[in-house]
């Protein structure tokens, strides 16, 4: 990485002027570090965890339970990227924040590798809060290096950024999710603590290139906000505790005290968070039809990622028992079918980048809609493609590997058409008085998706099952025909948003 790093004439001042990270401020290399041990942690645990929760070695649980616990697990990182940019923003600034986080995660890995069912869960936590706190603070701090939105360098930057994500979220599940199947399911939870560790440790020692405003608190609490906060928080964690000890000592504590209530609020919060933004009286009439529009952007999306991040639970515990992972004879771990999606991210996303650009310059450029549309009818086709695979499984034989391979595959190119777009028009639909906020609204359509599965799979529906599958791509498709046959309908809404 070192051998990166050269001299370089940019504009004094820049944080990182003197030398540069592959012509962007030096402090870029420091954040695509700590951003790829993070998402090596975040992505090898995440492999492993399905696998873990049904597997006799395990916790043992059937699969229905298992499907809940992960889809609620991945809600709450998103769910809680919210209150971790307000911390970065109100509380601590966004570099004190990363560091804070990074040892959260850490300290959660550690307790998932200890050897007890009953710490398990609060590892989980621990990362999921950990987490949270991360996601929204180090993307400020990318933006932080470099002078405004117009510098010409800031667009790359992301996307330098962006590459450690894929890189760590690639290498993960093929180390940790090797040593966690094959040798020890605590070592592999441990080796994600120590890619966090790495990680926290890299930022920790490389901070000093970061931008001076990462470590000033933009907007800090006054001391009556202070107080007022800590007394409701206290009040409410008070709540909790009472309620969840009268539930236990009475002997009525089942995972469903916590999985329903969890779930439930991912999907309440994001739409009172939509609802609030949609009516607040300080939107002026072009910002409200901007935010109409965007609530059919963020429905599409929730029903995308509802399908779409059943990649590591359903598809990952379907792989488990009825897949023959096996190419030309040679067995691989499970948790490798993780590793497709982010290989396939940095081999397609510049195809992409590319298209789009000739396409443009020729005037045939598909609209926002259009991508978002194309993007849900895709991962619609991905389930239409797992009833192939379910057929032979429920025939008494082992699907091949390259099925599932394949249903990653159009997963992946239909997340090429809709997660860069979303996060584009996100930027451009938002109000001008939740500019910073609408990041977190974005995040908050995985969580209500996510939420949506962890429901169903509570509820006793079995994801596994033809029916079902063939339900939810259905349902997909027909989200996808519906912000088609709309988009001229939406257009409107959206004014001169393209």
């Amino acid at each position: 990485m070192a051998s990166s790093l050269t001299k370089d004439s940019v504009t004094p001042g820049t944080p990182g002027s003197e030398k540069t990270f592959f012509g962007h401020p030096r402090g870029l290399a420091t954040l695509f570090m700590t951003e790829m041990w993070e998402r090596f942690s975040y992505y090898g645990m995440r492999a492993l965890l399905p696998l873990y929760l049904v597997a006799p070695g395990g916790l043992h649980l059937d699969a229905a339970t298992a499907t809940a616990i992960y889809s609620v697990y991945v809600s709450l990182v998103y769910l809680l990227a919210m209150p971790g940019g307000w911390f970065g923003d109100r509380v601590w600034g966004p570099r004190k924040t990363v560091a804070v986080a990074g040892a959260v995660i850490m300290l959660g890995h550690l307790t998932l590798a200890l050897p007890s069912s009953g710490t398990f869960f609060a590892g989980l936590g621990l990362v999921a809060i950990g987490s949270g706190l991360l996601k929204a603070n180090i993307s400020t701090m990318v933006g932080h290096l470099y002078d405004g939105p117009d510098d010409p360098r800031r667009d790359g930057g992301f996307t330098v950024f962006y590459m450690g994500i894929n890189l760590g979220a690639f290498a993960a599940p093929l180390i940790i999710g090797t040593i966690g199947e094959n040798v020890n399911w605590h070592l592999g939870f441990a080796l994600a603590a120590l890619g966090m560790a790495l990680g926290l440790a890299q930022f920790l020692i490389g901070s000093r290139n970061l931008a001076a405003r990462s470590s000033v608190v933009p907007t800090p609490l006054s001391a009556a906000e202070k107080s007022a906060t800590l007394r409701k928080a206290a009040i409410w964690a008070g709540i909790a505790v009472v309620f969840y000890a009268i539930v236990g000592f009475s002997g009525h504590y089942t995972l469903n005290w916590i999985l329903v209530p969890l779930t439930l609020l991912g999907v309440i919060i994001p739409t009172m968070v939509l609802v609030r933004i949609k009516r607040d009286k300080d939107l002026d009439r072009t910002e409200q039809k901007s935010m109409s529009a965007y609530i059919w952007f963020f429905v599409a999306a929730a029903v995308f990622w509802m399908i779409y991040d059943q990649g590591g639970s359903t598809l990952s515990i379907f792989a488990d028992s009825s897949a023959d992972n096996s190419v030309l004879g040679w067995e691989f771990p499970v948790s490798w079918y993780q590793s497709v999606n982010p290989v396939l991210i940095m081999a397609l996303a510049p195809v992409f980048a590319w298209f789009w650009l000739a396409l443009n310059r020729r005037g045939k450029e598909p609209s926002t809609i259009v991508k978002f549309a194309s993007g849900l009818v895709l991962v619609g086709a991905s389930f239409f493609l797992f009833l192939a695979p379910l057929s032979i499984a429920e025939g008494g034989h082992k699907a091949a590997a390259m099925w599932l391979v394949a249903i990653y595959f159009v997963q992946t190119v239909g997340e090429l058409l809709l997660s860069p777009v979303g996060l584009s028009v996100t930027t451009k639909m938002a109000p001008a008085k939740y500019a910073s906020q609408m990041m977190g609204v974005w995040f908050l359509a995985v969580t209500a998706g996510d939420a949506t599965t962890g429901l169903l799979s509570i509820a006793g529906v079995d994801l596994n099952k033809t029916g079902v599958v063939a339900l939810e791509a259905t349902l997909a498709v027909a989200a996808g025909v519906a912000v088609w046959m709309y988009r001229k309908k939406v257009k409107e809404l959206m004014g001169s948003v393209n």
